[in-house]
């Protein structure tokens, strides 16, 4: 079993098929939005003999922020560790060091997350978000914005 950042097209199809059909947090998620979702995070794959086991990507400035998104490990390989090792992988990883804020938002994984140092918000209310879950099931046809 190897962990990598770079996930092959079959792999690519495999985590939009688990998200798109069958997570309860990004359910409907098209193609095109994932495929620009994972090119601009860090992301983490547990691959055994080319098959994609788990899951996970980090949008950050790595300078002071980050976001823990998207984990999951597929159904067949899940109580064995793999979890662990994939959030493991994630906190260790070089460039997510030295960080101020490191967030991620779980329903039902808190017992995990914990284990690896994070706690639950201590001021939500300084906390706000804008939601819209409709905008992940189509793609825009907007010109793409490069930084200079």
């Amino acid at each position: 079993m190897k962990l990598t950042n770079q996930l092959s097209k079959q792999q690519f199809n495999e985590v939009h098929q688990f998200l798109s059909q069958r997570s309860y947090w990004n359910k409907g998620i098209c193609c095109e939005k994932l495929r620009t979702a994972l090119e601009n995070s860090l992301c983490f794959a547990l691959i055994d003999n080319g098959k994609l086991i788990a899951f996970a990507r980090v949008v950050s400035d790595y300078a002071t922020f980050a976001n823990l998104l998207d984990v999951f490990v597929l159904e067949p390989y899940r109580g064995v560790g793999h979890g662990k090792k994939l959030i493991d992988a994630v906190v260790t990883h070089p460039k997510l060091q030295g960080l101020r804020r490191f967030s991620l938002a779980t329903h039902d994984a808190h017992g995990l997350y914990e284990q690896f140092g994070f706690e639950c918000v201590k001021q939500p209310e300084f906390m706000m978000e804008r939601y819209n879950q409709t905008a992940i099931t189509f793609q825009r046809n907007t010109p793409t914005r490069h930084l200079a």
